[in-house]
């Protein structure tokens, strides 16, 4: 059992709160490990219909709760999957207005794009929001097993899996089960075929720049279904997407983003490949230092903005992550040995952006290097390096 960075903050605070993932990131573990005194479970079909039937049935709950046993003692409320109700978050902002409420609230979801369509009120000022993730280097002691990692992701529920032919499975039946809850229960195309067409298609996509004609074509839908069906997938935090790294917000190096799913094992379960072969090691791990670098930030719950480098000669830099005043290029090399000449993409961003910054390389090697003023990491030395 891994120990989540998130559980210290959230039990240390009295503010009532709103955690966002998806789902088999370990949300309602933990918060259940904050040892809430009434759960409440909107995923379990039963309850839910009692919920969606009776508008009075959270207010019903809470006064046959007994009374705390000391004066100052919060009453604290678990409610897992709060998007599918999204109206009851009226109810819960009317009981934090009261006057000595005694209450607290963890509310989990996974689904930004449901409580945005079902017009939620979130509760500015009432709670506070965080993000979670699969599981991140610093929560696994920086000692994560590479070659698994880029195998089968970091989900909590799936490291936990002895056999790997039972990992796989899972991984594999995520996507499915993806498709039949978010898509057809919530009626979000009349296609679901021409849906699972352009789900495969994304996944051949991660991490490239996306040209949204092209990935159309080839899934055999329209382009406005595509555009739209992607942000379907940013909604329910099922990919994140990556723009061009800019000075400033109306100058952009290059139009098309990059996108990348959440967790590589959910990206390889997609795909039906769980091997690193030389042709996919390069893309997997990429993917790999993308999720742990958002991931590793949501943990520690800071403010970061991760974008991509290129020119229009073709010079890259795969990550510019800004935090703060703090700004770090990291280029990403699937190899074990780092040469002057992988720098060329580093050096292209010096010239481009003109202020003090740090430079590094996040490779599979084991020793860390320098070369100039370039840190050459192992990549789990990286994360720990910027602080993460």
């Amino acid at each position: 059992m891994y120990s989540r960075r998130l559980k210290s903050l959230l039990a240390s605070s009295r503010k009532s709160v709103l955690l966002l993932g998806p789902r088999q990131v370990g949300k309602s573990t933990l918060m259940r490990a904050l040892h809430p005194t009434l759960e409440i479970n909107l995923a379990h079909e039963a309850t839910y219909l009692e919920f969606a039937r009776n508008p009075l049935e959270l207010e019903s709950r809470l006064d046959a709760l007994p009374a705390p046993k000391e004066s100052d003692a919060l009453r604290t409320i678990f409610i897992d999957e709060i998007q599918r109700s999204p109206s009851l978050l009226n109810t819960v902002q009317s009981l934090l207005d009261r006057p000595q409420h005694g209450l607290r609230f963890l509310l989990t979801g996974s689904s930004a794009r449901k409580l945005r369509r079902g017009e939620a009120n979130l509760l500015p000022g009432r709670l506070h929001a965080y993000r979670m993730g699969p599981l991140t280097s610093a929560e696994m002691g920086y000692d994560v097993p590479t070659t698994t990692a880029l195998m089968h992701g970091t989900l909590p529920g799936v490291l936990a899996e002895e056999s790997v032919r039972d990992r796989e499975k899972t991984l594999r039946s995520y996507a499915a089960i993806y498709l039949r809850e978010e898509v057809q229960a919530e009626n979000l195309t009349r296609s679901l075929e021409g849906f699972a067409r352009f789900l495969t298609v994304i996944g051949e996509w991660a991490g490239a720049h996306l040209d949204l004609a092209k990935i159309a074509t080839a899934a055999q839908v329209s382009r406005m279904s595509a555009g739209r069906w992607l942000d379907v997938l940013e909604d329910t935090l099922l990919i994140h997407r990556v723009d061009a790294f800019a000075k400033s917000a109306t100058r952009r190096l290059v139009q098309h983003p990059k996108a990348y799913f959440f967790d590589v094992g959910v990206l390889n379960g997609l795909l039906g490949n769980f091997v690193a072969s030389p042709d996919r090691i390069g893309r997997l791990f990429e993917h790999l230092v993308y999720t742990q670098l958002v991931h590793s930030a949501a943990a520690f719950d800071e403010d970061v903005r991760v974008s991509a480098f290129r020119t229009e000669h073709g010079a890259e830099v795969d990550f510019i992550v800004e935090r703060g005043s703090d700004l770090f290029a990291i280029e990403v090399k699937a190899s074990r040995t780092v040469a002057p000449s992988d720098l060329g993409g580093l050096a292209r961003f010096v010239d481009y952006y003109g202020k003090p910054h740090r430079r590094m390389v996040w490779y599979l090697g084991k020793e860390p290097k320098r070369l100039g003023d370039v840190d050459v990491l192992p990549w789990q030395q990286g994360l720990k390096a910027i602080g993460w």
